[in-house]
């Protein structure tokens, strides 16, 4: 074995072999790397379109928060961003179109995706245009009849065909690298004279996939603390318009509290008059005429009561003129004459901003409606105390209780107490297993 590898070497066919060795070796590297160098140019491309289409769907979401924004509320600083992500869609549509254009495999449902999006564009154009013209019922009647949910959903499914569509040919373009990559491989590992050289290129790989995983655990991290901006800034938003919402709907409530007793309160009280005026005229009074003008003055009597009643609900007057806890009082007492479900309060005087006594009214109110309809309690208990710096209510029952897991259609209640909460800074929590009752606890900070 000795004399064959000595004669090989001193062969005279050895350093042509060496040569067209090398050779070869030289041109299954050069062709490697040029298809490879293609085939990552390619997946750049898809890599960028795919993201355009993602990007695509952002903005047309982004849109229609602007449009919704500006509809619900009517105040220009919703345009800016909608005008904004406008122009962006426009620019990310013209970017897929000039990619989509090569590729005539794909270009038709591009086409789809662009028509689609044209579509919706002109649907946000024309219902912001009608808000500006201050045409409320024509917005109303085109938001009401379900298109736009319908267009973002068709949007939604032919950007997701064109993403994954790309993703496929990513992957195939993956395919083909890793198998260039590999034969490249192969061809160097036949070159027993060059091991260091094949040596030296695993350890590059070995290093080369090492910074990709560092570098996709990076850009994961980068990813998810954007999101995590994102939701942050989302909640934030929803906040702020429930707020908004609540205040609008108490401010509501105040003004037709006032027409009721303004407008209302003086019908019933100049029907009550002239009911008197008309028993004193009367000269004959037969049973008949008794009775009838008796029972229109308790009709009369059961209306201002209702009238006052309704007030009380819509504005509590009792909490603006008596305090918080004599309101408190005075709906627990009023909760068990109607339900005859015992009331027990526990109340001590806490340190609030008006808008936060109003919210534990409600709160307190909200929950009470809930033991009416859904409890089926034998005793409610209210407490209020300090707690720190906080005030802490609390309002628990010995009825039913619910799965606090399963969601149920009738809990919007529950969440518009959460969010109203939520607005002044609280927390909410809720408590219920079902057979053993349910609490509703809240904090909210003192002044």
């Amino acid at each position: 074995m000795k004399n064959f590898f000595h004669r090989f070497k001193r062969s005279a066919f050895t350093f042509p072999l060496a040569v067209v060795t090398a050779l070869t070796l030289m041109g299954i590297s050069e062709t490697a790397y040029r298809t490879s160098v293609e085939a990552l140019d390619r997946l750049g491309e898809m890599g960028v379109a795919r993201t355009n289409n993602m990007v695509l769907l952002r903005q047309v979401l982004d849109a229609e928060n602007g449009q919704r924004g500006y509809l619900i509320t009517g105040r220009p600083e919703y345009l800016k961003p909608y005008r904004s992500s406008m122009a962006n869609i426009g620019e990310t549509l013209r970017t897929l179109g000039e990619y989509y254009a090569h590729e005539p495999d794909r270009v038709a449902d591009f086409t789809v995706l662009a028509t689609l999006v044209s579509r919706k564009v002109s649907e946000m154009d024309t219902t912001v245009q009608l808000r500006a013209d201050g045409r409320d019922e024509a917005w109303r009647a085109v938001i009401e009849t379900d298109i736009g949910r319908e267009q973002m959903e068709s949007i939604r499914l032919a950007s997701e065909r064109l993403v994954t569509r790309e993703s496929a040919l990513i992957a195939a373009r993956r395919d083909e690298v890793y198998q260039t990559l590999l034969l490249s491989r192969l061809g160097v590992s036949t070159m027993t004279a060059l091991s260091v050289l094949a040596f030296f290129m695993y350890l590059r790989q070995s290093n080369t996939l090492e910074k990709e995983r560092v570098h996709k655990k990076e850009a994961l991290q980068a990813e998810r603390d954007l999101l995590e901006v994102q939701v942050t800034a989302r909640t934030a938003q929803l906040t702020e318009l429930a707020q908004h919402l609540q205040t609008a709907r108490e401010d509501e409530r105040s003004r037709l509290a006032r027409d009721l007793h303004d407008e209302l309160g003086a019908l019933l009280t100049a029907a009550k008059l002239d009911v008197a005026r008309l028993k004193s005229r009367i000269t004959i009074h037969t049973p008949d005429i008794t009775e009838r003008l008796v029972h229109l003055n308790d009709t009369l009597n059961e209306g201002i009561a209702l009238k006052r009643r309704i007030i009380e609900d819509l504005r509590p007057s009792s909490l603006s003129n008596l305090g918080l806890l004599a309101a408190l009082e005075i709906l627990g007492r009023e909760f068990a004459e109607r339900s005859g479900v015992k009331v027990v309060s526990d109340l001590a005087p806490v340190s609030l901003k008006p808008s936060g006594e109003l919210t534990v009214y409600r709160l307190v109110q909200e929950a009470l409606t809930n033991v009416a309809k859904y409890a089926q309690a034998r005793q409610v208990v209210i407490t209020l105390k300090p707690r720190g710096t906080l005030a802490e209510v609390d309002v628990h029952d010995n009825g039913t209780g619910f799965d606090t897991q399963i969601a149920r259609p009738s809990s919007h209640g529950l969440l518009g107490m959460r969010y109203r909460v939520e607005a002044e800074g609280g927390r909410m929590a809720i408590q219920s297993t079902p057979g053993a009752g349910t609490r509703i606890q809240a904090t909210l900070p003192q002044v």
